[in-house]
């Protein structure tokens, strides 16, 4: 058995008393934001060229993960002792039974079937036989997607992701060529090459986003010559019929001129990562296209729209 030992800190001492609970035998520490789901939510991530959030929570929960062979008063005062502080004056302290942290961490990871066509599911659902179902066979109705939670964005589980994937699932035509502008784990290119694409590029900055982008589309047996994955620095590829971006508001903004260059004439843009009160101010840096919010899910929005040539 173990316990779970939560309580209040302030910023600025949210490193200090973490540090001090490991020294006090803490197995673990976690931070969270105390003020998390509500209007004093305070994010840690902002969008490129946008204000830089504070680091840290004004009000941080901190949990540290004790044995049962120890109680919390006696940790946290010996923390208290480490950290130079008074004991906090309130804490909650919970036990959690010993499990399977690998099992449990995969259980919040489902097979998630995404319009009429497609289900992304990750390795571990998979049935354990050989054969073509060890790297993610279809059934008589759906193309299935092995897709691993790794170091790059996108697994299906953001709506964001999933409207593209819905897009993909409606709108694609066999033989398109198709570009995937900030690819992330891949998910949107493979997608785009299983539902019959006849040319897929991924592009990408970031070099884990395009290993990440190799390795899914070797795991689910895409031709590398159907799949090319470059570096966002390299010379752009040709206009192509589908241009996908799923990144934020404000690089969309920032990019607009070049992703309207990669659409070939009467192409479709989709465009998502944006929340559904940011689709006029991004469909306005696109005037060459008559973009609208195609699907709306959680507040997120996803605009779609061709090119007016």
């Amino acid at each position: 058995m173990w316990r779970e030992v939560s309580w209040l800190v302030d910023r600025d001492l949210a490193d200090a008393w973490s540090d001090a609970a490991l020294a006090a035998g803490a197995m673990s520490v976690t931070a969270e934001d105390a003020d998390a789901d509500s209007p004093d939510e305070q994010a840690q991530f902002g969008e490129p060229g946008g204000p830089v959030p504070t680091y840290g929570w004004r009000r941080t929960r901190l949990a540290a993960l004790i044995d049962g062979d120890r109680t919390a008063a006696d940790m946290l005062r010996e923390a208290a002792r480490i950290a130079r502080h008074a004991p906090p004056l309130e804490f909650h302290e919970r036990t959690l039974a010993d499990q399977d942290w690998v099992h449990a961490t995969q259980a919040q990871f489902a097979p998630i079937e995404i319009g009429r066509r497609l289900r992304i599911t990750p390795s571990w659902h998979l049935p354990a036989t050989t054969g073509d179902t060890a790297t993610g066979a279809d059934d008589d109705t759906r193309l299935t997607l092995v897709l691993d939670p790794g170091m790059a964005f996108g697994t299906g589980t953001h709506p964001t992701t999933r409207l593209c994937l819905a897009w993909l699932d409606h709108f694609l035509v066999a033989g398109a060529r198709v570009i995937d502008y900030g690819c992330g784990s891949g998910i949107l290119a493979i997608a785009a090459a299983r539902l019959g694409a006849g040319e897929v590029t991924a592009i990408d900055i970031d070099p884990q986003a395009l290993a990440a982008t190799r390795s899914n589309a070797e795991v689910n047996r895409i031709d590398p010559a159907r799949l090319q994955v470059r570096d966002a620095a390299a010379a752009l590829p040709a206009p192509a019929d589908v241009v996908l971006a799923n990144i934020l508001a404000s690089p969309l903004k920032v990019l607009a001129p070049m992703l309207t260059a990669l659409v070939a004439p009467g192409g479709a843009l989709v465009l998502s990562g944006l929340l559904e009160r940011q689709v006029a101010e991004v469909a306005a840096c696109y005037p060459h296209f008559q973009l609208s919010a195609w699907a709306i899910e959680d507040g997120w929005a996803c605009l779609a729209g061709r090119h007016a040539a």
